[in-house]
């Protein structure tokens, strides 16, 4: 989209704002809005808007700049430009590349110039020409959530009306439609009680340029939902998983509802992850398909296995980025933690579908994944560590086809697993991301400040605070 189909859409919508929005480091949405009038008096939705930019304060932004370095700029990407569903002004949203306002650059640390130039770097390659991803993100829209910390307390506390610990309630009357735990998959209504809710989810996404392919209920009770995205390019696909959790927390707030992404906010019930299905393409031909081959893969697409299962751990630090991503990838919830890969098999690592025979749908699958990722950088992590696995012949070993959840010890015995904490993935990326260095898509500057925020701001925060459950155990 370019300038011109800017003004139309400003123009046929009677658009009164335009809200630029980026990403922070962690990978949560800003924003800030500019009234179109006041713009378009001084000429500068072409000049300064597209051109020059709009300046904002860095060292005010998680993992940007020092206060001394603050000013930075703000491109909005004309290509990215919607009318904003949400806004009741009506409101056109555009996501911006940031730079540096003396070098003219792109900001090393803007997460979206990453996913830029893992895409421009497979194409250097020569394996391929373009990456495709397909998201499936998993949710819980709750009734009520609290929580606090200070010194003397701490406590959360969720609540929903499917939650199955409500089974004894008095609601007058309680009707007793609640998913009981691990038994969320596919009821219809009355005892999915979001049927209403998550279409309107869904429309609002494709209104806005989402393509999506199935929404329903999802193991867990208390209103787990998945919602699955067609697949994009990886900017592109990167640019609507922020749509996404737009989207889904705005809708459930309309209904006087709470939608989170955290990966595990129940207890003793499955958490929420991303399943990223991803296939790579070579002038129109899928590079991933071979038809007289295991699950119809090639030995490129083998390759591309072994990279994201060697470097798992390493990645684990971006696909799977907060402490409560841990309490997911644990033993007995469906969470992928042994490093292996097969087809049919949703307790791989690295699941290969076969739905169907078609080439061009023929794809890997990759579940360690949640949806507190920074989006740019999971999906260019993933894509470097493939690429690394494809130009040095990394081999995934042979698939496992059968139930890895429940291996004999003589079975596991070598298996190796993703990282058991946050912590241990920092430490495994501090060894192991020269893969992720090729061709700058991400520098050594990324990774430290991401090794830093994530030790100081979240590892080192927790680790001084009571649990409590420590107090269930320890007050003797």
């Amino acid at each position: 989209m370019n300038t011109e189909k800017v003004f139309k859409l400003i123009k046929e919508n009677s658009i009164e704002i335009i809200d630029l929005k980026f990403n922070d480091l962690p990978g949560l949405w800003q924003h800030f809005s500019m009234p179109v009038t006041e713009l378009i008096e001084m000429d500068d939705l072409t000049e300064s808007i597209f051109v020059q930019g709009v300046g904002f304060d860095g060292s005010s932004i998680r993992g940007f700049q020092k206060i001394q370095e603050s000013d930075m700029i703000l491109i909005p990407d004309p290509a990215t430009a919607v009318v904003d569903p949400i806004c009741q002004v009506p409101t056109l949203s555009i996501i911006c590349d940031i730079y540096d306002p003396l070098t003219k650059q792109p900001y090393s640390r803007d997460p979206r110039y990453v996913a830029k130039k893992a895409e421009a770097y497979l194409k250097t390659t020569g394996i391929a020409d373009t990456s495709y991803w397909g998201l499936e993100m998993e949710f819980f829209i709750f009734d009520d959530v609290r929580f606090d910390q200070n010194e003397h307390c701490g406590f959360y506390f969720v609540d929903s009306v499917e939650g199955a610990w409500n089974t004894g309630k008095e609601e007058n009357p309680n009707l007793g439609y609640k998913p009981k735990y691990k038994a969320g998959y596919f009821p219809v209504p009355p005892h999915d009680s979001l049927q209403n809710i998550r279409p309107e989810i869904v429309l609002t996404m494709i209104r806005c340029g989402i393509p999506i392919e199935v929404h329903h209920h999802e193991v867990a009770t208390a209103g787990q939902g998945e919602i699955d995205m067609k697949f994009d390019t990886l900017t592109n696909m990167a640019d609507k998983m922020m749509w996404y959790k737009y989207i889904v927390k705005n809708i459930a707030k309309k209904h006087n509802k709470v939608a989170t992404f955290m990966p595990k906010p129940v207890f003793e019930d499955n958490g929420s992850g991303m399943h990223v299905h991803q296939s790579l393409f070579k002038d129109g031909r899928n590079v991933f398909f071979d038809p007289k081959s295991y699950a119809l893969i090639s030995q490129i697409a083998k390759y591309y296995i072994g990279g994201l299962l060697k470097h798992s751990a390493s990645l684990c630090t971006f696909v799977a980025p907060t402490t409560k991503s841990y309490r997911r990838l644990a033993p007995g919830f469906e969470a992928p933690v042994n490093l292996i890969y097969s087809q049919r098999n949703r307790s791989a690592c690295v699941r290969i579908p076969v739905y169907t025979k078609n080439q061009r749908t023929k794809r890997i699958e990759y579940r360690p994944a949640d949806d507190s990722c920074n989006g740019y950088f999971a999906l260019a992590a993933m894509l470097m560590a493939g690429l690394d696995g494809i130009e040095n012949r990394i081999g995934p070993g042979d698939p496992m086809d059968k139930d890895s959840y429940h291996l004999t010890p003589e079975e596991a015995k070598g298996i190796k697993t993703v990282p058991a904490s946050l912590e241990e993935a920092l430490n495994a990326l501090e060894e192991d991301y020269q893969y992720l260095l090729k061709g700058d898509v991400f520098i050594t500057d990324v990774i430290d400040v991401w090794i830093e925020y994530k030790r100081t701001k979240e590892i080192d925060a927790i680790r001084v605070r009571p649990h409590p459950y420590e107090f269930y155990l320890y007050f003797l």
